[in-house]
């Protein structure tokens, strides 16, 4: 890959180093624009969560409007007129339809996760099931028959204690429930058929891809940007401390802001060890926490805030990861490309999508390496750079599709396009590009009889 231009690659060296502009090169406002996620982000995430919040608003529904029922006592209008008997023949068979329907929505979902993983890639499972459309789909028929049986416990006959009672608020609110099903179903019936075409799959991460790259990497203009890439070498007079990593994952999101501050608190370098989107295993190193050798060792307390700052989960995310939606999309190209499925015309759609987010990427200048504060320098990590999108997007799409006409085809004219809306500092990396597509064209002329 090659290095940017030398003109613009400066060289930080120590806890206390400044740059040429002074206070200008504090390059706080480069750094990812993305949102983290947050604990009540967390909390909701699981595919189980909505779905069972709305069941237990059922369940206290259904204990609490009988009670309602109670209150008002007489006669309302518009409301159910039946008696005890007619009561629970309603309630017992929305309370039977439901659960029957309830089990095909989730059997219909379990098919189409299947075909998603088969036809396309695994890693557009997490897409479909984070989908509110579904999980309110599941929700609101469970919670239907939870209420419904919920309720039924509620009416009496002539031989209670006190009487005859037929909560009628109740009933009427759980045939309403029955309703509002019936639209959740067709609703679902509708985001399954359209979200399983591959052009609304490849649209959809397109339009996150899009969005994390506009957010993590900065415009030519913006602070700290002109910077270029930066190295940084630590003075003989800093000793590491470094912080390994206490769970096995994927880095998904690193709090940089909160990492500079931690480390203006501490008169320290933090060095972040890896990329995000990278696996790290436990105990593997994390951070490395450079600080003067005559300041005092920090303590393990000391060093869980910034440990907690390195996200680590099971699967990668996309708030802070612009390869993820790229390594995706690669993925369905790849799939497309099997010998199994043979399907070159998938592979271009998806090289129409990369050529979007392309378009946009090579627009943005790299991300700084290393971030000043107040003229200090106080973090050093490893974002994700143009040229490595670059290659992510192309690489794997050109190999697998190099048999296929339509694939170096539609990636010469993508290059071509893309070193018209290049920043110059990226030009040669897609000038080598465009050689390698045209000499695949070339290739794949020789080869075809025709």
């Amino acid at each position: 890959m090659p290095s940017p231009p030398p003109d613009r690659t400066e060289q930080h060296s120590g806890a206390g180093a400044t740059s040429a502009d002074g206070a200008d090169g504090d390059d706080l406002g480069a750094l990812p624009r993305t949102n983290r996620t947050s604990r009540w982000d967390r909390v909701w995430r699981p595919f189980w969560v909505l779905p069972m919040v709305v069941v237990i608003v059922a369940l206290l529904a259904g204990y609490l409007m009988p009670e309602l029922d109670r209150t008002l006592g007489e006669q309302l209008p518009f409301v159910f007129p039946g008696g005890p008997s007619g009561a629970r023949d309603l309630l017992g068979t929305i309370a039977g339809a439901m659960i029957s329907v309830t089990g095909l929505v989730f059997s219909i979902t379990m098919v189409v996760v299947q075909l998603a993983s088969s036809q396309y890639s695994p890693r557009v499972l997490g897409d479909f099931l984070s989908s509110r459309v579904t999980q309110m789909t599941l929700g609101i028929f469970a919670a239907s028959f939870t209420y419904a049986l919920t309720v039924l416990r509620s009416v009496e006959g002539d031989s209670g204690e006190g009487g005859a009672f037929v909560p009628q608020v109740s009933v009427t609110l759980s045939f309403l429930l029955v309703l509002a099903s019936v639209g959740m179903f067709l609703a679902f019936i509708h985001h399954i058929t359209n979200s399983i075409q591959v052009s609304s799959i490849v649209s959809h991460l397109g339009d996150g891809t899009v969005d994390v790259v506009g957010r993590y990497l900065p415009e030519a203009g913006a602070s700290g940007a002109r910077l270029g890439a930066q190295t940084w070498q630590p003075d003989d007079g800093l000793v590491p401390t470094t912080v390994p990593a206490q769970e096995h994952g994927a880095v998904v999101e690193v709090d940089h802001h909160g990492l500079v501050s931690w480390a203006a608190e501490h008169r320290a370098v933090v060095e972040v060890l890896p990329q995000v989107g990278m696996f790290i295993p436990e105990g593997a190193p994390a951070l490395r926490v450079w600080r003067d050798r005559a300041a005092p060792a920090l303590e393990e307390d000391e060093l869980r805030r910034p440990r907690r700052m390195v996200v680590v989960a099971q699967d990668r995310w996309f708030t802070q990861d612009p390869g993820f939606g790229i390594r995706k999309l690669v993925d369905i190209a790849e799939r497309a490309l099997s010998p199994g499925i043979n399907d070159p015309t998938t592979a271009v759609q998806v090289l129409d999508e990369l050529h979007r987010v392309l378009r946009l990427t090579v627009t943005r200048a790299d991300l700084p390496a290393v971030v000043t504060e107040d003229g200090a320098v106080r973090l050093v990590h490893r974002p994700q750079r143009v040229e490595q999108l670059v290659d992510l997007a192309l690489d794997e799409p050109m190999y697998y599709g190099r048999d296929a006409r339509q694939v170096p085809r539609r990636v010469v004219s993508m290059v071509e396009d893309l070193l018209t809306a290049s920043l110059p500092a990226h030009r040669p990396h897609l000038r080598t590009w465009l050689g390698r597509a045209e000499a695949s064209v070339g290739r794949a002329d020789e080869a075809s009889p025709w």
